[in-house]
C-alpha cells in the first residue's frame, strides 16, 4: 500500500523495527522522538497515518493528539501505550484516537491494523464523495466532502471515527444499526475492539450536537438493537 506514516515515540529502537517493516508494505515512514517534534513534523508534511506513543516527555501522545484534532486534521490515529486500563483506552478514544494497543503488542498485528484504518480511511472519503455533499436536520449541517459539521451555526470538530459514524446513520435515517455493523462499516472489524468502542463514540458524537438540549433526538438507542438516526 501507498502512503506515508509518522512514527512519535521516544524509544528509538522500537521506532526503527516498525519503521522497517512499514517500509517493507510499501510505506515512506517518518520518525518523531517526541510530541513537540511530531507537530512540527505534521505541519510539514503531508501524513496519512500517524503510530503514536502515550508516554512521552514534555508533550505526551494525548496532548499531541488533542492538538491535531483541534486543527481539525482528519488523519487516522494509532496510539500506543503501557497504560492499560479501560479509563486510558476511553480517554484515548474520546480525544481522537482511531485505535489503542497496550504493550507489549505483535508488531505484525500493528501492521495488520494500520493497513485496516488506511482502507477505511480511504474507502470512506471515496464513498463520501458519491454522497450528497450537504445533510441538513434543523440547526444541524453535515458538509461531507469538507468534512465538517455544523450546530446552531457554529463549527463542531469531530474524530474521524465520530464524523464517519454520524455520515453512516444520517445517510440511512430510521435504519437501525447494530454496534457490530457499525464496527464493520467505521473500523473495518468485526469484534477486535468491542461494542464499547461503539458506545463511547455514541456517547461523545451526541454531546458534541447538542443531544442533550434537544426535544426532538437524532440519535436514538433502540434497546438490545443498536443506534438509528431520527432525521
Amino acid at each position: 500500500m501507498e502512503g506515508t506514516i509518522l512514527i512519535v515515540d521516544d524509544d528509538r529502537e522500537i521506532s526503527e523495527l516498525v519503521s522497517y517493516q512499514l517500509r517493507q508494505e510499501g510505506y515512506s515512514v517518518l520518525i518523531a522522538g517526541d510530541g513537540k517534534e511530531a507537530l512540527q513534523l505534521i505541519m510539514k508534511h503531508a501524513v496519512d497515518l500517524i503510530i503514536l506513543d502515550v508516554m512521552m516527555p514534555e508533550v505526551d501522545g494525548f496532548q499531541v493528539a488533542k492538538t491535531i484534532r483541534e486543527k481539525k486534521m482528519i488523519v487516522p490515529i494509532i496510539f500506543l501505550s503501557a497504560k492499560t486500563s479501560d479509563f486510558d483506552k476511553v480517554q484515548g478514544l474520546v480525544i481522537g484516537a482511531d485505535d489503542y494497543m497496550t504493550k507489549p503488542y505483535k508488531q505484525m498485528e500493528l501492521i495488520a491494523r494500520v493497513n485496516a484504518h488506511l482502507r477505511r480511511y480511504k474507502t470512506f472519503h471515496q464513498q463520501s464523495a458519491t454522497e450528497d455533499h450537504s445533510l441538513n436536520f434543523g440547526d444541524l449541517e453535515i458538509l461531507v466532502d469538507e468534512h465538517r459539521v455544523i450546530v446552531a451555526g457554529e463549527d463542531v470538530v469531530l474524530t474521524p471515527k465520530e464524523f464517519a459514524i454520524l455520515v453512516l446513520l444520517a445517510t440511512h435515517p430510521k435504519k437501525v444499526f447494530s454496534a457490530e455493523h457499525i464496527l464493520n462499516r467505521v473500523w473495518g472489524i468485526d469484534e477486535a475492539y468491542g461494542t464499547n468502542t461503539v458506545m463511547v463514540h455514541i456517547r461523545t458524537l451526541r454531546k458534541k450536537i447538542k443531544e442533550p438540549e434537544r426535544r426532538h433526538k437524532l440519535i436514538k438507542t433502540v434497546w438490545g438493537v443498536g443506534y438509528t438516526f431520527n432525521g
